[in-house]
């Protein structure tokens, strides 16, 4: 068996991408997300070049996680890397104007279903030791506060600390752990945000050049094909158009 890649969130953006990048280096793939006729679609596409093994699964499900990664067959189960991609943004209003629910959602995507696969399949990374990989897929947000980032930046902050004290307790192991923290980036993410709102996608991305999906899928390579003993701890990116702006302030009017 090929090197074997655990990826969720497979079924679009940075998942999908990064599927087809990890193929193309001859890598085996346990693909996961919630849309089985994408992670069909995605086996039947890249099937031919290497072995594919495919679960539909909500990561919020503490129970699904682990009897999945418990079933995961033969040689799949030789984890060289996770990629806990699976994660998303609600509610872009200011947070007095937010649903709690869309809150709750985030919170169980983004931090408890992180959690929930990483503690399923570290112990499939600790056999394999020296070169094994955890690929945390953080955002800018997680650093850098912004308007209706409220929940969102909240719990790509856990991402960015929960990778930091990982690396501490798996230093004498062999695994390896990175935060990527993504910038502005074309995928689904804002119609995904917004419900549907193909308008707030196209003016978020239609005037400027966003990062793509395959970009980023190409830095998760990067970081996993490095020699062993060379760790990125976090690694930042933004689109060359995109940075930060002046404090706001508010002034009597």
């Amino acid at each position: 068996m090929n090197k074997v890649v655990f990826i969720t969130g497979a079924t679009s953006g940075f998942g999908r991408a990064t599927a087809r990048r990890f193929a193309d280096g001859g890598w085996a793939l346990v693909l996961s997300g919630r849309r089985l006729e994408r992670l069909e679609a995605l086996q039947q596409e890249l099937g031919d070049k290497v072995p594919v093994h495919i679960a539909a699964l909500d990561v919020r499900d503490t129970k699904a996680v682990q009897e999945m990664v418990n079933d995961l067959p033969g040689d799949f189960r030789n984890v060289r890397s996770l990629i806990n991609n699976a994660g998303l943004a609600l509610a872009p209003e200011p947070a007095q104007n937010v649903a709690l629910q869309d809150w709750h959602t985030m919170i169980d995507t983004n931090i408890t279903g992180l959690v929930n696969v990483t503690h399923a399949v570290l112990p499939k990374l600790l056999e394999t030791g020296k070169g094994a990989s955890i690929v945390n897929i953080g955002s800018v947000a997680g650093e850098w506060p912004y308007p209706g980032g409220h929940v969102y930046g909240a719990s790509k902050a856990f991402v960015k600390q929960f990778s930091y004290n990982l690396r501490c307790d798996l230093i004498a192991t062999g695994v390896r752990v990175t935060d990527i923290a993504p910038g502005m980036a074309e995928t689904e993410f804002t119609l995904v945000r917004t419900k549907g709102n193909q308008a707030a996608s196209d003016a978020m991305y239609g005037t400027t050049t966003p990062l793509s999906a395959e970009d980023i899928a190409e830095q998760i390579y990067y970081v996993c094909t490095l020699p062993d003993h060379i760790n990125i701890n976090r690694l930042e990116i933004m689109p060359s158009r995109q940075a930060w702006s002046p404090f706001a302030v508010d002034r009597d009017k």
